[in-house]
């Protein structure tokens, strides 16, 4: 009798730990499900970079989940890691670096996904020969992706200028003409000053690109990323601040010349080869493309009464200088709530945040925990289910939920996206949306690529 009590009290201890592993994983699962559901995704939605899941070697540990800094990217259901969230995913890939087993791997999308891509062979080559796209256009966002980019884009162009010969001296013809200032362009920039290469980089706003217009102290790195010259950068985490000081230190110790303020508005390739890159300024030659953009394009307006007015802002560069200010604050998605909060944090300020939609539902996990905080602290009202009806010198007029408000403002911010650069890339004769194999082979044979 003894005997029978000690083994039946060995057996629930041994099943009571179990039992509670499998209750927490089906809330797990249930919680997963639901975020899925709430994003309109399927657990494959990515829609660019993303984890591929080897479900034949994943054992269900959880560590690509617990290592996310996106928060709700994977989750485990049924014992095995699946994609809930995919586009909060930002490439990464410190889940990949995570796996025990190795049964994760960052890969692209499909082009079914994301349609409105270019089509780039392996080596960042457009359906213009010569004609290379990098970072956040090609359809990874993450800066570490765009730096080493750049920089194998221009070992690609030196090899084949090594081979094919130079343009003379004086010719006026460039090596390469780099598009965008911002990482990696600036990578590229720096690559060709390494490669000996003639170039000229053009940037339409200033040097830093997007990450210049981030708002202050937000971390835009997770992992280390090398520039040429400047050598390996090696912090996980990092600030806008420290970035910008990094490549600004770079720009000084190569010797980089950037036009800023200057937009491109047209490529045209000749049967020569020779590309004529037309901006807001002239025209340059070169004899190959580098296009570091950003998928934002050109700030997306609402077209409001009162929109051209000074006080209506579309990038938030310095938080701290707005100060006892009445403060709107207009979209849903990440740009908008980190500006809000940036703003919220200043002395004396209102911060007022507008939102259409009923919730938040497509921003960063981390973001939607800070933005509980500064609610619960009074420094941020948000408004769901209202929109901007009129910009005044002195006030703002919404609609909130079909009834017109009146708020004493003093600045606005607009994050409602941006037109995208894919009319610009049909315009200069590159590819964009779904293709398939045999079309991605006649690039490859086309450009001696592969």
């Amino acid at each position: 009798m003894e005997t029978a009590l000690v083994y039946s009290a060995f057996t629930l201890l041994m099943i009571v730990p179990v039992v509670r592993h499998l209750r927490r994983t089906r809330r797990k699962e249930t919680a997963a499900r639901a975020a899925a559901a709430r994003s309109g995704l399927s657990y494959a939605g990515p829609s660019a970079q993303h984890p591929h899941i080897d479900i034949s070697h994943c054992i269900g540990c959880g560590a690509c989940t617990d290592v996310c800094p996106e928060g709700d990217v994977l989750a485990v259901i049924g014992g095995k890691a699946a994609i809930v969230n995919g586009q909060k995913c930002i490439g990464h890939g410190l889940c990949a670096e995570a796996c025990p087993v190795g049964a994760i791997e960052i890969v692209m999308a499909s082009p079914s996904v994301t349609a409105d891509l270019p089509h780039l062979s392996a080596e960042q080559e457009t359906s213009v020969p010569n004609l290379f796209i990098v970072g956040e256009l090609g359809g990874l966002a993450l800066i570490k992706n765009a730096v080493n980019q750049g920089r194998d884009c221009i070992d690609t162009i030196s090899r084949r200028l090594g081979s094919a010969g130079r343009p003379a001296a004086g010719s006026g013809i460039h090596d390469v003409c780099i598009v965008g200032a911002g990482p990696g362009g600036i990578s590229a920039s720096l690559r060709a000053i390494e490669r000996k290469l003639s170039y000229v980089t053009l940037e339409q706003d200033e040097v830093g690109g997007t990450v210049a217009k981030y708002p202050r102290q937000k971390l835009v790195m997770t992992s280390p990323v090398e520039f040429p010259i400047r050598g390996k950068f090696r912090k996980l985490e990092v600030s806008k601040e420290e970035l910008l000081k990094f490549w600004q230190g770079a720009v000084n110790e190569a010797g980089l010349r950037v036009n800023a303020g200057e937009r491109v508005v047209d490529i045209q390739r000749d049967e020569d080869g020779i590309f004529t890159v037309t901006t807001t300024r002239g025209q340059y030659a070169a004899r190959a493309v580098v296009l570091a953009l950003g998928r934002r394009g050109t700030p997306r307006k609402l077209g409001v009464p009162g929109e051209e007015l000074p006080k209506v802002m579309y990038s938030l560069l310095e938080a701290e200088t707005y100060r006892k200010a009445r403060i709107l604050v207009v979209g849903g998605g990440d740009s908008a709530i980190e500006a809000a909060m940036g703003l919220a944090h200043q002395a004396g300020n209102e911060v007022v945040l507008s939102y259409r939609g009923a919730s938040f539902t497509r921003i960063k996990e981390r973001n939607a925990q800070r933005l509980k905080g500064v609610i619960a602290a009074g420094r941020l009202r948000v408004l769901f289910n209202s929109r901007p009806l009129e910009f005044t010198e002195r006030d703002v007029i919404l609609d909130l939920a079909g009834e017109r408000r009146v708020l004493a403002n003093d600045f606005v911010w607009i994050f409602a996206g941006g037109t995208s650069p894919t009319e610009f890339l049909g315009r200069i004769g590159v590819r964009t949306g779904a293709r398939d194999l045999t079309e991605e082979v006649g690039i490859e044979a086309a450009t001696g690529a592969g």
